[in-house]
């Protein structure tokens, strides 16, 4: 068992071009960190709102994660960023998280985004409700994309299911109040779950940026502005079993724990 794990949030804008954003992973997935996470979506923005993206859809084999994984490799690290994924529907592809590198996963968005004037679901299809967590140097790891951080069973899901790191990649939209939800709500997962959460974002002005790593205290280890950054962190197995008897409230908790 690993007792720590170096991880690096990239908060890099993606653009509308997928080949721009492909050119760059090699840049922006560099040594020195054991998990590269990268904003939900990178491999193309959405565009402006209500915008079509079937047509930036691809396989999970496609040149997107083809290139994510050769960056990773070169990199000698696991990657994780998003990208939309052809679905049974023509017109609505997955929002999909795709890890590349010492393990290989695909996370489909389950929570989509029909809120504060949005309608997410009317152009992409939600996954199907099936928790992912990978292995990765030791470390287990649960995914998660934007929205899905307002729905605390998700989280306790992937936690049931043994992750001790919650990564969350999001296009958080800017606006009243949403930074301090994206910090509270980041914090919140960390603290109910005592896990640590990687929390990465797509920078201002569109996106609030504010990408941040909180450990299973609640204490935030590094934080981002709003404009292009990144963020290191090294997680240690101590402060998580710290934590976990500090605030044992997931042996003390009495609903939805399985009986045994």
């Amino acid at each position: 068992m690993r007792e720590e794990l170096t991880i690096r949030l990239v908060q890099e804008a993606s653009a509308l071009e997928p080949e721009e954003n492909r050119g760059r992973l090699p840049d922006l997935v560099r040594p020195g960190a054991e998990v590269v996470v990268l904003p939900e979506a990178f491999a193309r923005d959405f565009g402006e709102a209500g915008s079509d993206v079937s047509q930036a859809a691809e396989p999970t084999d496609g040149v997107f994660a083809t290139a994510l994984a050769a960056a990773a490799e070169a990199a000698g690290t696991t990657a994780v960023a998003g990208m939309f994924e052809h679905s049974t529907d023509a017109t609505r592809p997955f929002n999909t998280l795709v890890a590349r590198g010492a393990v290989s996963a695909d996370y489909r968005k389950i929570h989509l985004y029909d809120s504060f004037g949005y309608r997410e679901s009317d152009r992409l299809m939600p996954g199907e409700i099936a928790p992912v967590v990978v292995d990765v140097a030791g470390w287990r790891l649960g995914l998660m994309t934007c929205y899905d951080l307002r729905f605390p069973e998700l989280a306790r899901a992937l936690v049931d299911d043994g992750a001790e790191v919650l990564v969350v990649a999001a296009a958080w939209v800017a606006g009243p109040r949403k930074v301090d939800h994206w910090r509270t709500l980041a914090r919140a997962r960390a603290i109910e779950n005592t896990v640590f959460v990687l929390a990465c974002g797509q920078p201002a002005p569109r996106y609030t940026g504010h990408s941040l790593v909180v450990d299973p205290l609640g204490d935030v280890l590094g934080e981002a502005g709003d404009g292009p950054g990144v963020v290191e962190a090294t997680l240690r197995r101590a402060v998580l079993d710290e934590a976990r008897t500090t605030n044992p409230s997931l042996r003390n908790r009495r609903i939805g724990r399985a009986e045994g």
